[in-house]
């Protein structure tokens, strides 16, 4: 795995991306699967019906990326991510998009969340490739549902010491842009903008993405996230 902060690996060997895929319907999995395979950038290298197989699978096989679904039987998705994001990074690939489901699914330590039709193939491989990378990956939906957040106040963001220019960046982090996207932005270079988040890290008391998104917008507090 990468650096949280979603920079490029030092170098690249070409040895594509590992990924598990976790639902309990056949045919979606089947999808999946199948978009995953149009390039080489990704494997697929193992697959589970359930939660429970999803726990075993992925200990045994220690995949890049998990696509994992949130309701299943014997064991759902929040459950098995909280016991798997210390060993890999998690993307829900799911229907749900409630605000409680996906503020779980973020402390649970998932870096990502897509709703499937929402999403095109392209997108899910790049979802993928990103979270590999160590980047947050929210679609729509589910930048919605943290926005709304659940019915506690938005914190200070005072609290947190940034400046402006870091608010600006981690308003765009939000909103799911990568470091390049964002140096492209703010006319910034890329290193610039990559220690800019490391500060923003700190100040959030965070260490991913995914959790600086969940406390930015007031879905959580840094104390009670899962760290990865």
């Amino acid at each position: 795995m990468n650096p949280p902060d979603g920079s490029a690996p030092d170098d690249v060997d070409g040895t594509p991306v590992r990924v598990v895929v976790v639902d309990d319907s056949a045919v979606v999995r089947s999808g999946l699967v199948s978009i995953l395979g149009l390039t080489d950038s990704v494997a697929v290298v193992g697959e589970a019906a359930n939660g429970e197989e999803a726990v075993q699978v992925v200990r045994r096989l220690r995949p890049d990326v998990v696509l994992l679904d949130v309701q299943m039987p014997r064991r759902d998705g929040v459950s098995a991510a909280r016991e798997l994001s210390d060993l890999t990074a998690i993307i829900m690939t799911t229907f749900t998009e409630t605000p409680e489901v996906v503020h779980a699914a973020v402390e649970a330590g998932a870096v990502g969340y897509l709703v499937h039709g929402t999403f095109e193939a392209d997108d899910l491989v790049a979802a993928v490739l990103a979270a590999a990378g160590g980047s947050g990956v929210f679609g729509r939906p589910a930048l919605a549902a943290l926005r709304l957040g659940r019915p506690t106040p938005a914190p200070d963001r005072s609290q947190f010491g940034l400046s402006q220019r870091q608010a600006e960046i981690m308003d765009l982090v939000a909103a799911g842009r990568g470091n390049a996207e964002i140096s492209g932005a703010l006319f910034l270079a890329e290193k610039t903008v990559k220690n800019h988040i490391n500060h923003i890290f700190a100040g959030l008391g965070v260490r991913t993405r995914a959790e600086a998104v969940a406390v930015w917008l007031g879905g959580a507090r840094a104390d009670d996230l899962r760290p990865l």
